[in-house]
């Protein structure tokens, strides 16, 4: 939680943020990729178990560290997002955004009135330091980095007009769900679905926003970044862990099916 924002600062300013994606839902674990160096970690609301504390947790133990948390919520919903400001999430990143409309309304979510409807009871939150930043209100609206995630063949069609909405930071590509959407379910790298995002990316930039997507492959993070996409976040930490666990066990031999038979002999 850093007045003024400097992840907003860094996307305005085009300098490219190499991040990582926080599933494993553990703040331990959240603290111990603060510690690698990247620009921004990913803290993941939507397709991991996190609830309102944990991703509390999880900014608490982040907060030290230079990367940058952004958090995903589960939904765009106006409560939602009025309590995951009030924590402290500077960064909100949206998923499932299809039009302009939806785009607004989250926008007017995160301001406070007259320009928007986020409730006004920050003066007990973390966000103002439990009311020790008096100016808290004054910069809140300035402080708040908005960004849509476009992962639908309908999203892709309203991309422009998403990306005109004042008040939107960025617009993240979503590679899994956009793959689906595009009939190819599971398959992100399938040669249609490159060229949709690509294309995306293309756009999103010309509209001078930030362009952002999730890659484990390092090459197409690369490939991405050269595009022009500024916020790229290239692993996610349970895989890293998944990968280099079974790496390990078959290197002596072991791996599921051993663990299975293993087991059953109890």
């Amino acid at each position: 939680m850093n007045p003024g924002n400097p992840f907003k600062k860094a996307l305005a300013a085009k300098q490219p943020q190499v991040g990582l994606w926080l599933s494993m839902a553990d703040p331990y674990l959240a603290e111990v990729s603060a510690t690698a160096g990247f620009d921004w970690l990913l803290i993941d609301g939507e397709h991991a178990p996190n609830d309102l504390r944990s991703t509390l947790a999880a900014l608490q133990a982040v907060a030290p560290y230079r990367s940058q948390p952004v958090v995903r919520a589960v939904a765009g919903e106006v409560a939602l997002v009025k309590q995951l400001l009030d924590i402290g999430a500077q960064n909100l990143l949206i998923p499932m955004v299809d039009t302009a409309e939806q785009a607004q309304q989250l926008v007017r979510a995160t301001r406070y009135p007259p320009g928007g409807i986020r409730g006004v009871g920050s003066a007990v939150g973390r966000v103002s330091r439990w009311s020790q930043r008096s100016e808290y209100l004054d910069v809140a609206d300035d402080e708040v980095c908005l960004l849509a995630q476009a992962e639908t063949v309908t999203a892709l069609k309203n991309l422009d007009a998403i990306c005109a909405v004042e008040g939107i930071d960025g617009v993240f590509i979503g590679p899994a769900d956009l793959s689906a959407s595009l009939g190819h379910r599971g398959k992100p790298g399938y040669p249609e679905v490159q060229a949709a995002i690509e294309d995306a990316i293309r756009r999103i930039v010309k509209s001078g926003k930030a362009a952002g997507i999730l890659t484990s492959d390092n090459q197409l993070a690369r490939r991405y970044l050269e595009l022009g996409a500024t916020f790229v976040a290239t692993g996610v930490d349970v895989l890293m862990y998944a990968n280099a666990a079974r790496k390990l066990a078959a290197e002596f031999g072991r791996g599921p099916q051993v663990a299975v038979k293993a087991g059953a002999a109890y």
